[in-house]
């Protein structure tokens, strides 16, 4: 079995000494003589639990405390002070900066050891609990992101698009959202939620998506109503996820320039998202084929593309999708729908 790590900082040796005899035999230990040591300790060796004399030169139990609780890689370490301040004053400070225990000196072994172990064994069982809850949030955005992905699916049955463009433009749409500084989190969840941009299609009539000629004025009314219906079938969630695809739902078919829907959104008031998944779409339906047309070539595709930036597109995020030709052409050899 593993053995546990612990750090104890005490400027006095003689104090030192006595915690490594009545733990040394259970216990890994560390040991630090001053705050600044102790510190730079707790960083390298990241133990189990710190034991914390309070009084000591330069940077004292206290501000390491403080310190200790304020950085992410030892905020949750237990610490016990063991210190010599038996005021209730000073123990009550020590507690709000975070401290599990208070001991005073002199040290009382079968006192210290008891508190070790207990707030050892908390500490296990916090780590366990954590991982159980890290594992069960996997398990839900998985389950999600499955969700997310079939019913994107289940949208292109209805169309005459291929499974292959979902996976074609959700790359598009992460691509450009790294060309234009968006955070590699943000850009994952943007790839995640993509596949459910045409979601609302699933409401619409076979006879209008299937339909080879234009569509009339009554079937165009009825298309442009996808967006909603979309919106409507993700609905609202506390999720991150499923909040990007809704937005990504009902606002992919906006213009920079106010003249899209279903809103007629203009500019920055289309959510970024959409506007990313507007150009990403666009993009891969003009390099696709189609029943009523040809792929473009790349270069046609992107002229286009840029001679819209500031009518049907954000300029910036066309100068951004501009920036990744090669991105965008690995991804459709990659990912082409077969002839």
């Amino acid at each position: 079995m593993e053995r546990h790590k612990i750090l104890a900082v005490d400027d006095e040796p003689t104090n030192l000494q006595i915690i490594r005899v009545i733990l040394k035999e259970h216990y890994d230990l560390a040991f630090a003589t001053n705050g600044e040591e102790g510190l730079q300790a707790a960083f390298k060796h990241v133990p189990d639990l710190l034991l914390l004399d309070v009084m000591m030169p330069g940077l004292d139990g206290y501000e390491l405390c403080r310190a200790l609780k304020e950085d992410p890689r030892t905020r949750r370490i237990p610490i016990i002070f063991v210190t010599a301040m038996g005021h209730v004053d000073d123990e009550k400070k020590g507690f709000q900066l975070g401290a599990v225990d208070y001991i005073t000196k002199p040290i009382s072994p079968p006192i210290l050891k008891a508190r070790v172990a207990t707030h050892l064994a908390l500490y296990n069982q916090n780590r366990e609990l954590e991982k159980a809850v890290d594992r069960r949030t996997h398990e839900l955005q998985t389950s999600r992101l499955k969700v997310i992905q079939r019913l994107g699916r289940a949208s292109e049955y209805k169309d005459d698009e291929t499974g292959a463009h979902i996976i074609r433009m959700s790359h598009y749409a992460r691509m450009t959202a790294l060309s234009a500084g968006i955070s590699q989190k943000e850009a994952a969840r943007l790839f995640n939620a993509a596949p459910m941009h045409d979601v609302g299609k699933i409401g619409i009539p076979d006879s209008i998506l299937q339909k080879k000629g234009p569509l009339n004025a009554e079937e165009w009314a009825t298309m442009k109503r996808h967006p909603q219906i979309g919106a409507e079938i993700i609905g609202e969630d506390y999720s991150e996820l499923l909040k990007h695809a809704r937005i990504i739902a009902l606002t992919h078919h906006e213009k920079w320039n106010g003249t899209g829907y279903p809103e007629g959104l203009a500019g920055e008031k289309i959510p970024y998202e959409g506007r990313i998944v507007a150009l990403a779409d666009v993009f891969d339906a003009l390099t696709s084929k189609r029943p009523y047309k040809e792929a473009w070539p790349i270069e046609k595709a992107l002229k286009h593309i840029a001679e819209e930036a500031g009518a049907h597109f954000d300029p910036t995020l066309v100068t951004a999708f501009l920036k990744i030709k090669k991105h965008l052409q690995w991804v459709l050899t990659k990912w082409g729908d077969a002839e």
